[in-house]
């Protein structure tokens, strides 16, 4: 089960629960935002999230953390060079907003780490890193559901910005082409800031060649 929430804070940011349908344990991907209305979504649900996972360490996507953790006491991991966005509020852009948010109860993954549910070890997802948006970006894909999670590398129709601390046109153009768009066509992407799509629809785009 894929449930997408949009989380408001000063950005509008999608927000995934993926869940296993076996044992209603999973994934929260990205709460950037309303942690309470994300809990809500737990108990009406009766999920029992496990990690929360993170595509990248922009402000926008970790926002609810602190309080998520604070009420449910779980992991939160993402990809090694996370800690330079979330242990830096000029990084993760949260300082200019006058917020200056940080993290300091981290998991830092190994590129290509396969994560796996404890209440079942035949559901999880694999990180693979996208530089590019930033340094620490990570797409989570399964190729059994033919999904992945995204965040702001690619989105319907476009395509992440990389004029932010980090960030790299080329790098991520590079990186679309051979970690996104060599996934198989119907594969489903789900992101940050639009819509979902397909790597069928997207590998259109002139801009990737």
């Amino acid at each position: 089960m894929i449930l997408q929430k949009e989380v408001r804070g000063i950005f509008a940011t999608n927000s995934y629960f993926y869940i296993d349908d076996e044992t209603h344990c999973g994934f929260l991907i990205d709460p950037g935002a309303q942690a309470d209305e994300l809990l809500k979504i737990i108990e009406r649900e009766k999920f029992t999230i496990e990690k929360i996972l993170l595509t990248h360490g922009h402000f926008d996507h970790i926002g609810a953390i602190p309080e998520l953790q604070a009420r449910l006491n779980i992991e939160v991991c993402m990809q090694k060079n996370g800690r330079d966005y979330v242990e830096n509020p000029v990084w993760n852009l949260s300082a200019y907003f006058g917020l200056d948010m940080t993290l300091d109860d981290v998991t830092y993954l190994d590129d290509f780490s396969e994560i796996t549910l404890t209440a079942n070890k035949n559901f999880g997802v694999k990180l693979i890193p996208l530089a590019g948006h930033t340094t620490d970006g990570a797409i989570y894909y399964r190729a059994k559901d033919s999904v992945a999670f995204v965040g702001d590398s690619i989105f319907l129709n476009s395509f992440g910005r990389t004029d932010f601390p980090g960030g790299d046109e080329l790098t991520l153009y590079k990186n679309v082409k051979e970690k996104i768009l060599t996934l198989p066509d119907e594969t489903i992407l789900l992101s940050g800031h639009s819509d979902p799509t397909t790597v069928g629809n997207e590998k259109n785009r002139p801009w990737f060649f």
